[in-house]
């Protein structure tokens, strides 16, 4: 089975019964002049990832814009209520919960331009993962097995495809340092490796917050990209920026003391999937590592569960890492 169509599917296996899509919640100031709008992983959908807006001198600098219409929906409405226009877009990543609503955004802000790495062109070209993942999810919608929302999710995947240019940067961000986006100075970090080819995680000091993107998600990282050995390098150079609040790509904001538990049940999964140890096994010790976070929430639990046993096979068959993995294999 392709990646799109795991994806989906383990999102409906995962899920609880209802699959009515529920009203964003509303934004949450995590700093002044710097609000968090949620993403959040419905029941047969893919997932929304989070989005930070910070205030800048020429408007404000949307971080990651999700997948669903709803989500873009919150950020057009939040920029409505605060009367100021959307000056810029940052994607910390090209996954498509992280980068669909560039176009509805761009739609209503045409001159708001987005910045981002390169890593999209390698996905989007022949034999990428993207477009091998469209011409192969294509059979989804006559497959009887696929529900009716599913199958929605698969036309969102390629509507989103049918307008790929909005994926693609104005402003490619090549290398780390500081930059001035809308007037407002960031302390921009590029990975080399990690979760995609490219990643970009921000620092803003100003607030003390720190946007890492899919550095850091719940219930599990998502590895269908991802290179583990740099994904651990990007998480300790995170760990030696002085933020205050880290922002995941999914979940909820983080302390200094989170992110670090975070990045050490991260270390000892890996460790675990590098040995001969049982999958079961490393799941256990990923769930475990997170209960601080999950607490008493059986079903969160569970997702950990799943999520971490099914990414130790994918890893290990590929020597460590992802199949889309440029990275050498240890």
């Amino acid at each position: 089975m392709n990646a799109m169509a795991t994806w989906i599917l383990a999102i409906a296996q995962a899920a609880a019964a209802s699959s009515t899509p529920v009203a964003s919640p509303p934004a949450q100031e995590i700093a002044p002049g710097v609000a968090l709008l949620r993403g959040a992983i419905l029941p047969e959908r893919g997932p929304d990832g989070n989005t930070i807006v910070f205030d800048a001198p020429a408007g404000l600098v949307v971080v990651d814009t999700g997948r669903h219409a709803w989500h873009s929906d919150a950020i057009l409405a939040f920029a409505k209520a605060r009367t100021r226009p959307i000056a810029a877009i940052v994607n910390t990543h090209w996954h498509l919960d992280h980068t669909s609503g560039n176009g509805r955004i761009k739609a209503a802000y045409p001159d708001a331009p987005v910045y981002a790495t390169n890593a999209v062109d390698r996905v989007l070209a022949e034999g990428g993962f993207l477009a091998r993942n469209l011409e192969s999810s294509k059979p989804m919608l006559d497959d009887p097995k696929v529900s009716d929302i599913q199958k929605e999710e698969v036309k969102i995947f390629m509507a989103t495809m049918a307008e790929s240019n909005v994926l693609r940067p104005d402003v490619v961000i090549g290398h780390s340092g500081l930059r001035s986006v809308a007037g407002r100075d960031f302390d921009l970090h590029v990975t080399e490796g990690a979760v995609t080819d490219a990643d970009i995680w921000l620092y803003d000091g100003k607030s003390g917050v720190a946007v890492i993107g899919d550095l850091v998600t719940f219930p599990a990282p998502f590895f269908e990209t991802a290179c583990p050995a740099a994904w651990r390098k990007a998480l300790d150079e995170v760990w030696e920026v002085p933020f205050k609040t880290a922002i995941p790509g999914h979940g909820e904001p983080m302390t200094r003391a989170q992110f670090d538990s975070y990045r050490g049940a991260f270390n000892r999964y890996m460790d675990c999937v590098d040995s001969p140890s049982e999958a079961g096994l490393c799941a256990t010790t990923w769930a475990d590592g997170i209960a601080g976070f999950t607490g008493t929430d059986e079903r969160a639990r569970k997702m950990a569960l799943g999520y971490a046993e099914y990414y130790v096979g994918m890893l290990r068959e590929h020597g460590g890492k992802s199949a889309d993995c440029r990275m050498p294999e240890r």
